[in-house]
């Protein structure tokens, strides 16, 4: 008998051993919102976190929708109607989006939402084709300076990220930031196809999502746009080159409004134990992302602050009024 009970305690314990073990969600489904096209780095960080979580048990299911569009608030808003209560739905966005929902006069804001967390970072990178006559960052702002007009950078959304820099590097060029020809694309795949095709002086995105082609020789890099040299980054800092610009993009996952605590809290696991995972530090290391984590309310905050920020940058430039 008293082996039979040390046996059943023995397993008892194994088993609440297994159960920390295991994430405390296992959603049936989860749909995470890519709010732009294929191939930029929201729909690799939608598809990423997809990857992760489905491969740790997080959900049984993860889909990926792509809801293109002024920046991302086509998919802000269809999100923040459509999903209104849903627990199960995630989108993502960043600091594009801020800009964007500025830009676009967009009725509906990330204050609309839920904030869950801030997942990562990436520094900019500024680009020409391989064929380019610019053949350093000194040779585009000279351009700029000269006939900022006749220069056109092509990047993600109007007042997202790619935007900003351009004209932050456009004004410590010399040249006036609010006469910036800048070209907005709706995905990475397209921004990628119009700079390969001469169809834009410049190109500007983040470092991960054009590193082949920089690697194969098909994009010059002028720049990036860290404070100081990336390590594995053979890329000069803009900072190095005389352009005293520094600029993190950071991108982040919100869930629906109207949603209850209880929801929250599933979510807010979930994506916790997907961000302490193996697999996703290998995402962030293979994608040379950034780890700005960032959770709950102090996110939240965090969205607020950004808020004032972007609308006084985006107004220094000429942005918005």
């Amino acid at each position: 008998m008293k082996k039979r009970n040390f046996l059943l305690t023995l397993t008892a314990a194994f088993a609440g051993a297994t159960m920390l073990a295991i994430p405390a969600l296992a959603m049936d489904n989860l749909t995470i919102i890519a709010p732009a096209k294929p191939g930029g780095g929201w729909d690799q960080t939608a598809r990423s976190i997809a990857e992760v979580m489905q491969g740790a048990g997080l959900a049984k299911a993860v889909t990926v929708e792509n809801v293109a569009g002024a920046g991302g608030t086509v998919g802000l808003a269809q999100f923040a109607d459509k999903n209104k209560g849903d627990g199960s739905a995630l989108l993502v966005n960043g600091l594009v989006m801020v800009g964007a929902v500025l830009t676009n006069q967009s009725p509906v804001s990330l204050a609309d939402t839920t904030p869950i967390a801030r997942l990562t970072g990436e520094y900019e990178v500024i680009v020409v084709p391989a064929a380019s006559p610019l053949k350093t960052l000194g040779d585009l702002a000279a351009a700029m300076k000269t006939d900022i007009g006749k220069v056109s950078v092509g990047g993600g959304s109007a007042g997202g990220t790619d935007h900003i820099l351009a004209g932050l590097v456009a004004q410590a060029a010399g040249a006036d930031a609010t006469k910036l020809n800048y070209v907005p694309f709706s995905g990475g795949g397209e921004a990628l196809a119009a700079i390969l095709g001469g169809h834009v002086t410049a190109g500007i995105s983040g470092y991960g999502e054009w590193e082949g082609q920089i690697k194969s020789g098909e994009l010059r890099a002028l720049g990036i746009s860290s404070g100081a040299k990336v390590e594995g980054v053979d890329i000069p800092t803009l900072k190095e080159q005389g352009i005293e610009v520094e600029l993190a993009n950071w991108r982040s996952v919100v869930a629906a409004p109207g949603i209850s605590d209880d929801q929250k809290k599933a979510l807010l696991d979930a994506v916790d134990a997907m961000h302490k995972s193996d697999a996703w530090k290998k995402v962030l290391a293979d994608k040379k992302w950034l780890d700005l984590y960032m959770a709950g309310d102090d996110f939240g905050t965090f969205l607020k602050a950004e808020n004032d920020r972007v609308t006084a940058t985006l107004k220094t430039i000429g942005l918005v009024q």
